[in-house]
């Protein structure tokens, strides 16, 4: 059962032009996103650099301003809420950056920043504190001594782990990870993600995982929600998306997923020619004539793709 329900989420930037600088036109960051959240589960938002991913993740913790639509959270509207220091959707919701580094004040110690959202959430006293600060340099295997040092001092991976300390110092429901890994070496990567689906399953947290990488996502997530122009162009369980891709943009993204092997690197490159060479023949199917995605339509209970709203042509064009 869910405990947080997305409805209907824009975000939409105005265009100002002219002698009286008036709004002319708008950009569609995020266009209508709808999405169900359970306990314990991961949800990916994948797509191409600008579709939208990172202002989605935004705007649910409460960092960009919704246009409209509703965030309900165990069964309270908390859309003007979000960031609301007294409300525990705030305690509840946290978020892992990209850059780990620029998100940390380089002025202060890592007992400082860990103490921070702390003292913001919980009410603990001095000597409760110190040993929260331990024990979660402990969880994200940081030594003792670490809470001494400044963010400078330490590597890209150590630092996305007190990124991730700081996270569930509140002892979260829901981390949106914004490309949390991309900026790491691919060793350090592996890492960092195989510790985030630990402390996933020891903590019972739920998380939105943002990234370009389909290959990151898979190996993180439950749910995968391909994202285009701001929308949603398909969604499903991890092996509905791998094993049984529907919309021809989900087809191009799983094509340029790169193979190790010669013949795997044959095979992808072929398959990338036929999606290339079908993606202007089925644009129609999916986009209307302004471009923009179609809403989303069942395939099945979990497998939803953007297309046309007649049930009988999808079934009968996929």
């Amino acid at each position: 059962m869910s405990f947080m329900q997305i409805n209907d989420l824009k975000v939409h930037y105005p265009i100002r032009g002219g002698f009286f600088n008036r709004v002319i036109d708008h950009v569609y960051a995020v266009d209508g996103i709808t999405m169900e959240i359970e306990r314990g589960k991961a949800y990916g938002l994948v797509g191409e650099s600008g579709c939208g991913k990172s202002t989605t993740g935004k705007s649910i913790i409460g960092l960009e301003k919704i246009t409209s639509g509703t965030i309900v959270y165990e069964g309270e509207n908390v859309t003007n809420r979000r960031r609301d220091r007294n409300s525990s959707y705030n305690r509840d919701i946290q978020m892992i950056f990209q850059d780990s580094h620029s998100s940390m004040n380089p002025r202060k110690r890592v007992q400082d920043i860990l103490a921070e959202p702390i003292r913001n959430f919980l009410s603990l006293t001095p000597q409760e504190e110190t040993k929260k600060i331990s024990e979660l340099l402990a969880i994200v295997g940081m030594p003792e001594d670490a809470k001494l040092k400044y963010p400078h001092e330490f590597s890209g991976g150590q630092k996305q782990r007190l990124g991730i300390a700081r996270a569930i110092a509140t002892n979260p429901k829901l981390i949106i990870a914004d490309e949390p890994v991309s900026a790491l070496d691919l060793s350090v990567q592996a890492q960092v993600l195989n510790f985030m689906k630990d402390i996933q399953d020891e903590y019972g947290l739920s998380y939105i995982f943002i990234s370009h990488d389909l290959g990151v996502v898979k190996h993180m997530c439950d749910y995968i929600n391909i994202m285009y122009k701001g929308r949603f162009v398909e969604t499903g369980t991890k092996q509905e998306i791998y094993n049984n891709p529907q919309h021809i943009y989900t087809k191009r993204l799983l094509s340029a997923i790169p193979d190790g092997t010669p013949i795997g690197r044959e095979e992808r490159k072929r398959e990338r020619i036929i999606v290339e060479k079908n993606y202007q023949q089925e644009h129609a199917k999916y986009f209307d004539a302004n471009g923009r995605v179609f809403d989303l339509v069942p395939l099945t209970g979990t497998h939803l793709v953007a297309a046309t709203t007649s049930m009988a042509q999808v079934k009968e064009g996929i």
